[in-house]
């Protein structure tokens, strides 16, 4: 329901929007006001009109609204940088000479075979090069051309590296957010990481593009100042953002961290936005229908792909695994001198719509040992409220749905339903 007064989005809950359906007083976001009889959670999302573009800043979250006219001049960030307005990679200048004035790195955010990922509690940003069909050299493309040129000054410590403005796509018309001011590589990350050549397989043909990392800074909002400075060719000013001004003359990265507020995932946020990730998991649920404990082994591997510091997975009998499918051990500190402690996995190869709930949680949980952490991996979902419960009472599980597992073998390069397929085949076999 939208205020009347402020024209913010209110949330409400059933007694409150039944209330208001009824009543001819308006409802507004004072959350104190005897009209609101129960709180509203009220979510407010800045938006910048088409024919205000030239003049805005860039504020992290905002939504910058297309044009009208259903031709390209509608793109707002043509608009909005001194940059193209089409593809993924946008930027103002030339590269040969190299001379850039800003980046853009656009995103839709839905591509399975390509999936670009914002970790907000890192402010790590993976981004893929645009050679993303075989028949053309991995340079062949602008997009990765630039990158290799940026990384290779980020290693040579050449401080000439554009600054890199990261959009994603809202779906609704051509309107973008703004996803932060990034810079390449990560404070985690050696050289040899930060941009790696990848290979892919499309209809039997293998072709290699890029895997890049960036950091999104720690900057809020950017300036229209500093955005006229970058179509003038200069970049270090005045209105240069801090944490860009301090990479640039350092080298230091400040991430932008944006841990989440609310700790369970919702049932959309579990489930795969793209069809084909959908049937991947159909997939492997058809696989091991007719075995649903062969999957243990299947979801051990998924975790270790996740987390490459999981090792000793041992897969328990069923008549002994005392409510755990799988026990290991996970590795961290410097290799000199690691600590070890152990988890226990459960496995629940379940159909869609069947979701994994408080019962077989709190199983998990009930098995958990001292010093103990637990993973819950399933092809389907976490109910809601056996979700909240585990968040809330701080167990120390980690959830394992469909979305994360169709994420962990899109990192391994498998994207399609025949390559999910013949993994499973030379995987793991099947009795009988």
């Amino acid at each position: 329901m939208r205020c009347l007064i402020c024209d913010w989005t209110l949330e409400l809950d059933a007694e409150t929007a039944a209330l208001a359906q009824s009543s001819t007083v308006p409802i507004s976001h004072n959350l104190t006001d005897r009209r609101h009889p129960r709180p509203a959670t009220v979510r407010h999302v800045t938006t910048f009109a088409f024919d205000e573009l030239e003049t805005s800043d860039l504020i992290v979250g905002a939504e910058y609204s297309g044009g009208s006219k259903g031709n390209t001049s509608d793109d707002p960030i043509s608009r909005l940088l001194p940059v193209g307005n089409q593809g993924g990679f946008r930027f103002g200048g030339t590269l040969n000479p190299f001379e850039v004035k800003a980046v853009v790195l656009y995103t839709s955010g839905h591509d399975p075979d390509w999936p670009d990922l914002l970790d907000p509690h890192t402010g790590r940003f993976v981004y893929f090069g645009d050679n993303k069909k075989p028949g053309q050299r991995l340079h062949a493309t602008r997009g990765n051309q630039l990158l290799r040129e940026c990384f290779g000054r980020l290693h040579d410590a050449n401080p000439d590296v554009p600054p890199f403005f990261v959009f994603e796509k809202t779906g609704r018309g051509r309107s973008v957010r703004f996803l932060g001011l990034a810079v390449p590589g990560a404070p985690d990350i050696g050289p040899d990481d930060d941009l790696v050549a990848i290979w892919r397989t499309t209809e039997g043909e293998r072709f290699q593009n890029y895997r890049a990392v960036f950091t999104i800074l720690d900057v809020a909002e950017v300036s229209r100042k500093w955005i006229d400075d970058l179509e003038r060719g200069e970049r270090i000013t005045r209105n240069a953002p801090h944490a860009w001004g301090e990479w640039a003359a350092t080298g230091g990265y400040r991430p932008l961290h944006a841990p989440k507020t609310v700790e369970h995932r919702s049932v959309a946020q579990q489930t795969p936005t793209s069809a084909e990730g959908v049937r991947i998991l159909e997939a492997i649920h058809g696989y091991f229908a007719a075995q649903p404990t062969a999957f243990e082994a299947c979801a051990a591997r998924l975790w270790q792909i996740i987390e490459p510091a999981a090792e000793e997975i041992t897969i328990t009998q069923a008549s002994v695994d005392g409510g755990r499918d799988a026990i290991g051990r996970h590795s961290l500190g410097p290799m000199g001198d690691r600590v070890s402690f152990d988890f226990a996995l459960e496995a629940k190869c379940y159909a869609p719509g069947n979701t994994v709930g408080v019962r077989e949680m709190s199983r998990l949980i009930s098995r958990l040992r001292h010093r103990q952490y637990g993973v819950m991996v399933t092809t389907s979902v976490v109910a809601k409220q056996a979700y909240k419960e585990v968040r809330e009472d701080g167990h120390p599980v980690a959830i394992v749905s469909g979305a994360d597992i169709v994420e962990a073998l899109a990192s391994i390069g498998l994207t399609t339903v025949d390559a999910v397929h013949a993994w499973l085949i030379a995987n793991f076999k099947l009795a009988g």
